[in-house]
């Protein structure tokens, strides 16, 4: 089976993308990404072992008039560079995971009689896939919360896709503080975890650090963590992120989907800050569904101050069953096999027979 998965910018959108082919590819299945050069696709794509084709497209949403004019004025490019690509790789399934280049390839697939499928990641959809849940022959969500915005026999609540070498990981016993601000980091979480943590810490024992602060914020937070007196591994961007979810107790993080779909797929507690100007404030709506479930604590970037944020952390810290209890009702919420479902459901959509990774090893 041949598939085509568009989209990407941010690695929430990517990285489901990329456990999706990840699952095709272990049934022996043929993957393509297209994205465009501006997106983390192009470091990620080519580092994952997957072909990246490239389309000149940009977005048409909060971007002002002139680079709105700009945009649609690269459609008629796009589209002609999707059906090239069409052309010439032959795809079985075309899916689209949200950013940029999912538009124009999905309605180009569309168009051509294609099997076609969006992931939507958020409780509220982006632009780009409500127009494309009109078209497409398949939604595959992963919070309740967004049924209502697409076809009813359309949708299915299938859960994110998690990459297998998470899901496959030893679980770990966690004993550290692990902070995540996505893919590019965050710089409000940047600014106020050593503040926060250097006041934990003089409450309750101090625990390992793991702290990904995205590229350009790395020096800076050093020096922060420096001048608190904590000490923590900074890093600008974390590879190993099995190991990085294994070593801790407590995670510290936006509210991402990707994030939101690890946490519970691998039963992890958090303290969620949504980024408040995530469009259509989705994250502090993905974050309110754990929060509801008793998987983890919502706090409002506004209302996270080093004080705060640091007594949540101390009465968490010092909770070892509430904890417990955090990390399970996560778990419940989890999807591990989220990747496998879609698969399954695409192979069948397109006429192609299920072949499962096992058999494919056999």
């Amino acid at each position: 089976m041949k598939v085509i998965i568009a989209g990407g910018g941010t690695g929430g959108h990517l990285y489901p993308g990329i456990a999706l082919a990840d699952e095709f590819k272990a049934r022996g299945g043929e993957v393509m990404f297209v994205g465009t050069e501006r997106g983390i696709e192009t470091r990620a794509v080519p580092k994952a072992g997957y072909p990246l084709k490239l389309i000149d497209v940009s977005g048409i949403k909060r971007v002002g008039l002139v680079k709105t004019l700009s945009s649609l004025g690269k459609l008629p490019v796009s589209f002609f560079q999707c059906q090239a690509i069409i052309s010439e790789f032959k795809p079985d399934v075309v899916v689209g995971v949200g950013g940029y280049a999912s538009g124009p390839m999905v309605m180009v697939a569309r168009t051509r009689g294609l099997t076609t499928a969006v992931l939507e990641q958020n409780s509220i959809p982006g632009v780009t896939n409500k127009i494309l849940g009109k078209v497409v022959h398949k939604i595959f969500g992963s919070f309740e919360a967004s049924a209502k915005f697409f076809p009813t026999h359309k949708f299915v609540r299938a859960g994110n896709p998690v990459r297998h070498a998470l899901i496959s990981a030893p679980a770990g016993q966690g004993t550290g503080i692990l902070v995540l601000g996505g893919s590019q980091g965050a710089r409000a979480l940047n600014q106020v975890l050593p503040e926060a943590l250097a006041y934990a810490f003089t409450q309750v024992p101090a625990v390992p650090v793991t702290h990904q602060t995205g590229e350009k914020d790395v020096e800076e937070t050093k020096a922060a963590y420096a001048r608190a007196g904590v000490t923590a591994d900074v890093r600008p961007f974390i590879d190993d992120m099995a190991k990085a979810y294994a070593d801790a107790k407590l995670c510290v993080c936006r509210a991402g989907a990707t994030t939101c779909a690890e946490l519970t797929a691998l039963g992890r507690p958090s303290i969620l800050i949504p980024f408040p100007q995530a469009a259509d404030d989705h994250q502090t709506h993905n974050a309110r569904e754990l929060e509801q479930a008793g998987a983890a604590v919502l706090m409002a970037q506004s209302a996270a101050t080093g004080e705060t944020l640091g007594k949540v952390i101390v009465d968490l810290l010092k909770d070892e069953a509430k904890l417990k209890a955090m990390g399970e009702a996560a778990r419940k919420l989890g999807r591990p096999h989220a990747a496998r479902e879609i698969a399954d459901a695409l192979q069948n959509l397109a006429g192609v027979p299920t072949t499962t990774a096992q058999e494919v090893r056999s």
